[in-house]
């Protein structure tokens, strides 16, 4: 099959991360039995969603990992003028469908490959590592990479097929999501001294949050190789009140800090906890019962820092006619293997700019290089 043909096939799985991968996981075992590729899958802990690992070529230390991710993020609302989850060709050089860019096209390239990766004597292995859930918090690759180096001889180099356009990246920002809630005193909004707003009290917070964005640029800790050169934090949702003359009793949002590397995310939440404690004492001075709590909606996905990747960066450069490396603001799996000692960067066909957009498309062109890009690792990975 071509990496076209896989993209259909893999584009037709709807697996939008609130649902099941298993369909497509099951899919690439038997088009990897087929090729005679051995394979494991790691479960999710309900066993509704899979990870995949695969092996091409000998059970060595050593080789490279090309890891994606099989989930996307939803339609719902969007105005796709085709269906989403069929390959769309409009003859204007794009293939249309949710997941295109982000990421099934890196991994329909790899695929492709493995006839003849199986059929080359591999002095090292390819690895592909397969993933759910990377949407929603990047949670199922920690379990993946955990079974990986548990199981298997250590690889040498990972690559994250996320959308680059072929460039090969070094370095991104963390991220954590977190929910905020605050509860206050209800009273009649006549009665303003009787009450705690829980929703004047979160304001003051929310803008405590944009607050230390400004800190830090004052501060100087940037990195000019981001195109948003600092550390961010950004409220996305915010919900509270039952009525308009009502002093509202709870007040919720939730935020993400989005961490350069050489940030601490524990350092930048506890400027912002630091004010919550204020703000809690002051409402607690008239309302005993309010409160301010903060929880992490997620593990925090360790930042990507260009370090200790002199190796697979130069092979990327090799296979890609030296193409400079760079930085970007999205965070991606790649800090979770490079937390646990892989040498890792980013590399995959498509751009960022067209993921998560209704239409989601990936250029013919970055389909087709990718394609050679894979041909090009089978080519350097021979026995000599």
């Amino acid at each position: 099959m071509t990496a076209t043909q896989l993209l259909d096939r893999l584009v037709g799985f709807a697996t939008v991360s609130r649902d099941s991968n298993l369909d497509l996981i099951a899919f690439v075992e038997g088009y990897l039995d087929e090729h005679g590729v051995e394979h494991w899958r790691v479960e999710s802990d309900d066993g509704g969603k899979a990870n995949l690992l695969a092996r091409i070529g000998p059970d060595v230390a050593g080789g490279v990992v090309l890891s994606g991710h099989t989930d996307v993020v939803p339609v719902d609302g969007q105005p796709w003028s085709t269906d989403p989850f069929t390959l769309s060709d409009k003859g204007d050089g794009r293939l249309y469908g949710r997941g295109t860019c982000d990421m099934k096209g890196f991994i329909a390239c790899a695929l492709a490959e493995v006839p003849r990766w199986v059929g080359l004597e591999l002095d090292t292995p390819i690895w592909l590592a397969l993933s759910y859930d990377e949407e929603v918090g990047c949670i199922g690759a920690p379990r993946m990479i955990e079974t990986l180096l548990a199981d298997h001889p250590r690889p040498a180099a990972v690559i994250v097929g996320e959308p680059t356009m072929m460039h090969p990246v070094v370095a991104h920002k963390g991220a954590t999501n977190l929910r905020t809630t605050v509860t206050g005193r209800a009273s009649h909004s006549s009665q303003v001294n009787q009450g705690v707003s829980a929703i004047h009290v979160a304001a003051r917070l929310v803008t405590r949050i944009e607050d230390v964005m400004a800190e830090l640029k004052a501060e100087g800790r940037v990195d000019e190789a981001f195109n948003v050169v600092h550390s961010s934090l950004h409220v996305g949702k915010i919900a509270g009140g039952t009525a308009i003359n009502i002093m509202a009793r709870e007040c919720s949002f939730e935020w993400e800090i989005r961490h350069l590397p050489s940030d601490r995310f524990e350092e930048l939440l506890g400027r912002v906890n630091a004010t919550a404690a204020e703000l809690e004492a002051e409402m607690q001075r008239r309302a005993p019962e309010a409160g301010i709590v903060t929880e992490a909606l997620n593990t925090t996905v360790p930042a990507l820092a260009d370090d200790n990747n002199a190796e697979v960066l130069a092979l990327c450069r090799e296979l890609l006619d030296e193409r400079p490396a760079g930085a970007v603001a999205y965070a991606t799996e790649a800090g979770q293997f490079q937390r646990e000692g892989l040498p890792t960067v980013i590399c995959g066909p498509g751009s960022i700019g067209q993921a998560h957009q209704p239409d989601e498309y990936l250029d013919i062109e970055q389909l087709e290089a990718g394609a050679q890009f894979m041909a090009a690792l089978g080519e350097r990975l021979q026995r000599k």
